[in-house]
């Protein structure tokens, strides 16, 4: 049942007028996703290569996952944490096998997972501060704000959490002057999204990991973005075999149902009773959803498909732009890919939606994509041919 407003009025006049202002709307209203794609009121189809900002990491209305979250409402919605529950047990497990993190504190966003993380770093060292990048992004959250690093997220919300100092990413010598006795955690992205799509460099990662080892600081890697498959690998640490103590997760985990996860290493201890909660966290709609994806994900074999279309656009890309006086760069790995432009990103964003490509910024340069990893190889060619296009116009 499509659900109708008054003819002088839009969904999008309601979202303008009762909405919090918080989001700059970019001018759709969709209704209806398959795969892929979706559809706004008046039926133009669009290839989604935002996909929920990464969320929806199976595509829109996957069977699998409506199956689940059909049958899981008909038998129980809510349980909270206090009370063990079958699907939860399961979705624990299944993490830890395809993970290898000991334990798992659910939560049910990307921002609330960094700031068990956070806090769990401080229980768990008695120690205070916090070592975190330049370009980051966190999250909106006073404890994942204090460690995003740009004044246009900081500022309105001044003073934050104390303690947290930021540092250039990939400066080994800036990591070795600042990481301390004093410091209880080292946070950063493995890939970084928000900042611009920039892979850390491997030499980099293993020295946080030396540093943190010789200084009792614990290393949280924020897999928000780059996590289950979105890179190429299950996770981004996988990449360089460097891990981290702590690991924040969320976006792909449930295919866009809210869902975060806090993992921990085996070397570190169970978290006190009582020292940490969420009253939605893990509840069995969203574990059964996760564990539909994560079903899927392994099936079908998705991390390693997104690694062969992630190299072969970045191929495309580097092959037709290399040398181009609007291109900075190309960079990023599986299907999280960025092109780093001369110029402010937002009319190419418009060309592109104008001709059925949704696509994000990475700041105010970085044309950013983060399809489906189910994405089908034509619409993915059309997708990379179409950037192109546009780019080289």
């Amino acid at each position: 049942m499509t659900t109708q407003l008054p003819e002088t009025r839009s969904f999008l006049d309601v979202e303008e007028r009762f909405g919090s202002g918080a989001y700059a709307l970019r001018g759709l209203t969709l209704v209806r996703g398959e795969g892929a794609r979706v559809w706004d009121t008046e039926g133009r189809e669009y290839i989604d290569c935002i996909a929920g900002h990464g969320a929806a990491i199976l595509g829109h209305a996957h069977p699998a996952v409506r199956t689940a979250l059909s049958e899981q409402a008909a038998r129980l919605i809510a349980c909270p944490g206090t009370f063990a529950n079958d699907v939860r047990a399961s979705l624990l497990e299944r993490l830890h096998r395809i993970s290898g993190f000991a334990r798992f504190f659910l939560c049910n966003s990307g921002a609330e997972a960094v700031e068990g993380a956070l806090k769990a770093a401080r229980l768990l060292t008695g120690r205070r501060g916090i070592v975190a990048m330049h370009r980051a992004f966190h999250g909106r959250t006073m404890g994942a704000l204090s460690a995003t690093a740009s004044p246009k997220y900081r500022t309105p919300f001044e003073p934050l959490v104390p303690n947290v100092r930021h540092i250039p990413f990939g400066d080994s010598a800036a990591a070795e002057a600042t990481i301390t006795e004093e410091t209880a955690a080292v946070i950063l992205e493995p890939i970084q999204g928000e900042g611009g799509i920039h892979p850390a460099d491997h030499d980099y990662l293993h020295t946080l990991r030396q540093l943190c080892d010789a200084r009792g600081a614990l290393l949280i890697f924020d897999e928000v973005q780059t996590g289950f498959g979105r890179t190429g690998t299950w996770f981004a640490f996988q990449h360089v075999g460097v891990r981290p103590d702590i690991i924040a997760l969320a976006k792909g985990i449930a295919n866009g149902v809210p869902l975060g996860a806090v993992g921990f290493a085996a070397h570190l201890p169970p978290l006190p009773a009582g020292s940490h909660g969420s009253t939605f966290g893990g509840n069995p709609l969203s574990a059964a959803a996760a564990l539909a994806t994560l079903d899927t994900l392994e099936r079908e074999q998705l991390p390693e498909r997104a690694a062969r279309l992630g190299a072969w656009a970045l191929d495309e890309w580097r092959r037709c732009l290399s040398g181009h006086r609007l291109v900075r760069d190309v960079r990023g790995m599986g299907l999280m890919l960025g092109i780093d432009l001369r110029t402010r990103v937002t009319p190419l964003l418009k060309r592109l939606q104008a001709r059925g490509i949704l696509a994000l910024p990475a700041g105010p340069t970085v044309l950013r994509l983060l399809p489906p990893l189910i994405i089908g190889e034509g619409a993915w060619a059309t997708v990379i041919e179409t950037v192109l296009d546009e780019v080289q116009r």
